[in-house]
């Protein structure tokens, strides 16, 4: 499976952008799909993570209230609406397949894309 991520840029504080990852294809064992990313100096977190259902979503903390992650199953993409933009989450973000999301821990990616650079100026 080859994942293709777009919709990084620059933006201003209090700004929105929208990421989509596209899946070249999608098999009946794919759980589903989740959004990390990695700021300069620091450790790769999850941020937003969807199951091909549409029954499990996960945000992490920082994001909460802020970023909706969606999916397109007949597209087999899935989406990052990023709202309320903070200079924080600026990073690379890449999107990845996951595996089932176990109740109080956060995503683990596999077959990742490549990344794109959000950048957001204060």
């Amino acid at each position: 499976v080859q994942l293709q991520a777009s919709g990084g840029g620059l933006v201003q504080a209090g700004g929105s952008l929208r990421l989509s990852c596209a899946a070249s294809e999608r098999t009946y064992s794919d759980y589903g799909m989740g959004w990390f990313r990695q700021a300069p100096g620091k450790e790769r977190e999850s941020v937003a993570a969807i199951a091909w259902s549409g029954v499990t979503r996960y945000y992490a903390d920082s994001v909460k209230g802020r970023f909706t992650i969606f999916r397109d199953n007949a597209k087999n993409t899935v989406y990052l609406q990023m709202n309320s933009l903070k200079p924080e989450d600026r990073a690379v973000y890449y999107c990845a397949l996951i595996r089932p999301i176990l109740s109080g821990t956060s995503p683990t990616g596999y077959s990742w894309g490549q990344g794109t650079l959000v950048t957001v100026s204060s």
